[in-house]
Order: structure tokens, then C-alpha cells, then sequence
């Protein structure tokens, strides 16, 4: 039971009134007319709700009492997150020479009568590099690639493929220079002669040379139908593109590769030919922050005492996953979390990111009399510079895709600019409500992680930007846990596995945070979760009067939604961690769809999500205890009654 908040006066309104009442009767008998319609009384009354506001506003006071001890324990309200996303830039036309788009250049959503636009800064630097192309190979297996850049050169055209396609078959383009970050448009020249295929879903993935192995690149638009027509393909080729040797030429590598078909894809029943392909950029992509970058800020002069603290120009300042670096004339300062451990001699400071103000240590005079400092002061006089931080952050810079059109600082040669996915990680400040429900929690954990509450607890402190956390021990023996973080993301029915990948920052900001807190002897591996993909194929029966493609789309959005890793699950908080999937789940899901009249067959396959590969059709589907659902390319077929 919560200790009782005391009432420091209880009296109410009508109270006061009596009272005073009572006190007129005895300081002035001869004031015999007490009701409401006497002036005097009026008075009583006026001044009995000022003293019931005063006495509701005294009544507050615990809780202000409350707040303040939280602040003397150091709990202090989280600073809002910025949010990230990519945006790309297209040139209006491919150039001869490298298009450099500079860090710090900022895209902006469209303006609104109600609303400022959203700004969003670029955080490095975007070369968009020119290529052309240099050799086409083909292979089958584990075979030699062949060179066919003299058939195509020749315009005999060549065979993409076998003769009989098999999975496993690539057709590989060899770039002049590696173009990472960069969207490679691809004109394709072809025969029509690669039949069997669905030209709307061939059964193809484009994958670029990394140095370490083939990363799948994200394809923007192609129209060539599986190279069954003339047509583009534009592809957006990773970051760490680059350049090795295959068939003994040495190229930066773009692959085509046939996959095994899923079930009810059409196949190849021949290969298709290419009669010319030409290569050349036509963009790139960049990563994106919400966030305004200030630089090279004076935030003030010290001094030379104490526990000092200077405001900056702007706030609140954005939570980052590297500590803050300060200037003190020409020393670097180094922010920490608590001045706990500093000694006198240590360039220490801290941050209130939420009120924007630096803090330098204190000094505390002890029982000898003499005073110890926890950090070293700056000199007096000394200029205190911050040379980089970021301001700004929250909710709002969730935007949806292709909102961020304009170009604030126009690039030359870039015709337009998008985001081709929804920008996301950002969170609001802490309010002083939530604040005050953590301050016990902080308490029981005293900054010290032994439970697995206490290490999802300290995460979240470490990432408040992370949709979801889990704790899970490796045993009971071995004193190792595994902490699971799952990034925010705001897509549901076109989920991308990259977008559930957290960045290398926010493990290693939630990995420091942690160590620094473990007990001694506890081993901690922060990583994401296990991800078991899952493919549903469905056969439904659909009401009268219900158009099947209608119902389909219903079906497949319930589906998402359902098996999604953040905001699915029976409870649509996620789906549960460990928690196996049934295809009586399933069949209770498509049941409630709108116009559904009978649920026919449900199957379950597991799917590998980097590779594709799925396996054969089960009832239930385990999850290891670190495990968690990604949907795969889900199949429903409607018919009617």
C-alpha cells in the first residue's frame, strides 16, 4: 500500500462560510441578517473561495515536495530523440562529374496552414559518383562466370540464364568504380523469350558485391517484366559497394540471381535474352537526422568557482549516442553521467539536455572542515565552447514517406528529393508525470542491474527511442543475459527486416550504459532479436456482394497488423517474445475480417528473411525465448461461396 498523501487543510467552501458565520455572531451580535442576500454575507463568501483556492493550492505542496526529492536523487526528465530516415536525391539527368551533397544541407516537408514544415539535416556527406558499364557475365551454380560482353557488344544479344532456368543462375554487371549510397539506373534492351514467368513478380533478387559478400539492393522500379522487355531497372546499391575480381576482371559488381519459386509463382520456362544493357547514376540516398546541427556555440565565461552552469541558445538538446565534447579555451572537456567519481583534477561535465544547460562539478566541504571538489573548475575567465550538438527531436519528425520534397539547400544538377520510407526513432521529452513514476523504480534499482526487470529498466533509460526491450538469461550458471532491442519503426504492412536491424549506435550507447551498472561477474550481450520470418497462404471464401480483391487487401493488412514484431499480437503490443504462432491464431484472425464467409485452409511456412528460402507447411511454428515474428510475403486467395 502507497503511503497516504497528507491533507494539510482540510476545510472546504461552506465550511469556511459557517465558520465565519459562527465568528460574526460572537465579535458582532447585532449582525443579525446571515442570508444569502446580504451584502455582508456576499462578502463572507467572496472571501471564503479565495481561501479555498489557497488552501487547494497548499494541498499540492507533497507533491511538490515529491518532485523536488526526485530531483534530489539526480532522476531528471529524458531528453526528446531525434528522428532518422534516408532521403534521396535524383539528378535530372546523369552527370560526368561526381554531384556532392554536403552534410548539413536540410529537406523539409511541404508547409501547412496549421503547422511549420518538418526539417530534417543531412549528416555526412553524399558523393553521387558516375559509372558506367564494363562487363556482363553470366553463371550457373558454382560454375566460372563466363564473359559475354562481346556477344552483347556484337548485338547478337546472349542468354540471361540456362537454357532451362535453375535457382541459383546469375547474369552479373561489372561497374568502372564502386557506387555506394548511389541509385543505379540500369536501360535494358530484351528479347521477349524468357517465358513462364509472372512479368509482374519474376522470381529475381539484385544483390551488389560488398568486399565481404552479396547484399541484397532495394529495387526501386523495373520494367523490363524479368528482362522480358525493354525497359529500366533502378537500384539502390548499399553502403560498402565494392570493387573485386570475377572471370578475372576486375569490376564493382551488380548480380542478378534466380530464386527458387515460391508456392503458385510461375517459373522460367526459358531464358531470357538481353540485347543491350547500359549503366549510369542517376542519385543517391543519405542518411537523415531531425535535428538542427549547431556549431562552434560560446556558451559563456567561468568564474572561476564551482558548480557553475551555462544555458545554451537552444533547447532541449537531442539525446546522442556519443558523449558531448566541451571546450574550456583550448582543453576538451568530457561530459559524464554523474560526478560521482571525479576527482579535482578532472575535465568533467554534465548535461540537462531537457532545460539545455551545462553543469561543471561542485564542491562539498567535509566533516574535516575542508572541501573536496568532484571535477576541476575552469579557470577564471576561460571561454566555454561546445563545438557540436544537436537541438530539437520528438514525435513530429516521424513522417511518413515522401514527405520530405523540399530542398532548403538546393544541390546543383538534383531534380527532386524524397524519402522513400517513413523516418522514425523519434520520441518525445519525458513528462513530469512519467518522471514521477520512474523516481521509485530508479530507486529500487539503485543504478545497479541484477534482475532482468532491472536491465529492461536501465535500457530504456540508456534508449528511449527503442519501441521495445527484453531481458532474456542465457542460464541460471553462466550469469549471462541478452538484452533485446527492437528499433521503432512506424511501417506495418511493408515492413522491411533492414528497418528492425537497430544501428550499431544505439547497441553500443545501450551496451556502455549497461556495463557501467552490471554486477560484477555478469556477462551482457545487447543484440536484436532472433527473426523468425513467417509466411501465411490462405484460401478464404468471400460473402455475396463482396469483391475478392477488396477482401484480399483486408485480409493481408489483418495479417500484418497481427504477426507484426511492435504492434501486434492479441494484445497489439507486439508480438509476444518466444511465443509460437498457431494457424488456429490465424484462422480466429481471418474469421473477424470483414466480409469473410468461411475460412478454408490455413498453412504456416517458416522463411528465412534474409535469404528467402521457406520451409515446408506446419500447423505451429516455435520461437526460440529471443525470438520474435517478421511476416514474409504472406498469400491469400479469395473465392467465392
Amino acid at each position: 500500500m502507497s503511503l497516504p498523501s497528507p491533507n494539510l487543510d482540510d476545510r472546504r467552501f461552506q465550511e469556511l462560510v459557517d465558520e465565519a458565520k459562527r465568528m460574526v455572531q460572537q465579535r458582532c451580535p447585532e449582525w443579525t441578517d446571515h442570508n444569502v442576500s446580504d451584502p455582508g454575507v456576499t462578502l463572507i463568501e467572496t472571501f471564503a473561495f479565495m481561501v479555498d483556492t489557497v488552501l487547494y493550492r497548499m494541498n499540492r505542496v507533497p507533491h511538490l515536495h515529491y518532485l523536488k526529492f526526485l530531483d534530489l536523487i539526480g532522476v531528471r526528465l529524458f531528453p526528446p530523440t531525434a528522428a532518422t530516415g534516408e532521403v534521396t536525391y535524383r539528378l535530372a539527368a546523369a552527370q560526368p562529374e561526381t554531384v556532392v551533397v554536403p552534410a548539413g544541407a536540410q529537406v523539409a516537408s511541404q508547409r501547412v496552414d496549421t503547422e511549420d514544415p518538418v526539417v530534417f539535416t543531412v549528416e555526412r556527406e553524399l558523393r553521387i559518383v558516375p559509372c558506367h558499364l564494363e562487363r556482363v557475365l553470366t553463371a550457373s551454380g558454382a560454375d566460372v562466370p563466363a564473359d559475354r560482353s562481346e556477344e552483347l557488344a556484337a548485338g547478337t544479344g546472349l542468354a540471361c540464364f540456362s537454357a532451362q532456368p535453375v535457382p541459383g543462375d546469375v547474369v552479373l554487371f561489372g561497374l568502372d568504380v564502386p557506387v555506394p549510397h548511389c541509385l543505379v539506373l540500369l536501360r535494358v534492351d530484351c528479347d521477349v523469350a524468357g517465358v513462364g514467368v509472372d512479368p509482374r513478380d519474376p522470381p529475381l533478387v539484385w544483390e551488389a558485391w560488398t568486399g565481404t559478400g552479396w547484399e541484397r539492393c532495394v529495387v526501386d522500379e523495373d520494367s523490363t517484366g524479368g528482362f522480358n522487355k525493354p525497359g529500366d531497372v533502378l537500384l539502390h546499391v548499399p553502403a560498402h559497394h565494392d570493387a573485386s575480381v570475377l572471370g578475372r576482371h576486375r569490376a564493382a559488381w551488380l548480380r542478378c540471381r534466380v530464386l527458387d519459386p515460391v508456392a503458385g509463382q510461375p517459373f522460367y520456362r526459358a531464358s531470357p535474352r538481353l540485347l543491350s544493357v547500359a549503366a549510369s547514376t542517376m542519385g543517391g540516398s543519405v542518411a537523415v537526422v531531425h535535428a538542427e546541427v549547431v556549431r562552434g556555440e560560446v556558451a559563456g565565461m567561468s568564474t572561476g568557482v564551482p558548480g557553475q552552469r551555462f544555458p545554451l541558445e537552444h533547447r532541449p538538446v537531442v539525446a546522442d549516442a556519443e558523449p558531448l565534447v566541451l571546450l574550456v579555451d583550448a582543453d576538451e572537456w568530457r561530459e559524464v553521467t554523474s560526478f560521482a567519481g571525479s576527482g579535482a583534477t578532472d575535465r568533467h561535465f554534465m548535461v540537462d539536455r531537457g532545460a539545455g544547460e551545462l553543469l561543471f562539478g561542485p564542491a562539498v566541504r567535509g566533516a574535516d572542515g575542508g572541501l573536496r571538489h568532484y571535477g576541476a573548475v575552469p579557470g577564471k575567465g576561460a571561454t566555454i565552447r561546445i563545438p557540436v550538438y544537436r537541438t530539437g527531436g520528438g514525435r513530429r519528425g516521424n513522417v511518413a514517406r515522401n514527405m520530405l520534397q523540399i530542398q532548403r539547400d538546393p544541390v546543383p544538377f538534383v531534380s527532386t528529393v524524397s524519402n522513400r520510407v517513413p523516418a522514425s526513432g523519434g520520441v518525445d521529452g519525458e513528462s513530469v508525470e512519467d518522471a514521477s513514476t520512474r523516481g521509485p523504480l530508479t530507486l529500487r534499482t539503485r543504478d545497479r542491474a541484477v534482475t532482468a526487470e532491472d536491465f529492461e529498466q536501465l535500457a530504456r533509460e540508456a534508449a528511449p527511442d527503442a519501441a521495445r526491450v527484453r531481458c532474456v538469461p542465457v542460464s541460471e550458471e553462466s550469469g549471462a543475459v541478452r538484452v533485446l532491442v527492437v528499433p521503432a519503426v512506424t511501417a506495418t504492412d511493408d515492413l522491411r527486416f533492414a528497418d528492425l536491424k537497430p544501428s550499431a549506435a544505439l547497441l553500443s550507447k545501450v551496451s556502455r550504459y549497461l556495463d557501467e551498472r552490471r554486477c560484477i561477474g555478469a556477462r551482457i550481450s545487447v543484440e536484436p532479436p532472433f527473426y523468425q520470418g513467417v509466411t501465411v497462404v490462405a484460401e478464404l471464401q468471400a460473402r455475396p456482394r463482396t469483391e475478392p480483391e477488396v477482401l484480399r487487401a483486408r485480409a493481408l493488412q489483418e495479417l500484418y497488423a497481427y504477426l507484426h514484431p511492435i504492434t501486434g499480437g492479441p494484445d497489439h503490443t507486439g508480438w509476444p517474445f518466444g511465443r509460437p504462432v498457431h494457424s488456429g491464431d490465424i484462422f480466429a484472425v481471418l474469421q473477424r475480417v470483414p466480409g469473410v464467409e468461411l475460412v478454408e485452409e490455413v498453412r504456416l511456412f517458416g522463411a528465412d528473411p534474409v535469404t528467402g528460402a521457406r520451409g515446408g507447411a506446419v500447423p505451429r511454428l516455435p520461437l526460440s525465448p529471443n525470438g520474435l515474428i517478421f511476416s514474409y510475403g504472406h498469400q491469400v486467395r479469395v473465392g467465392r461461396a
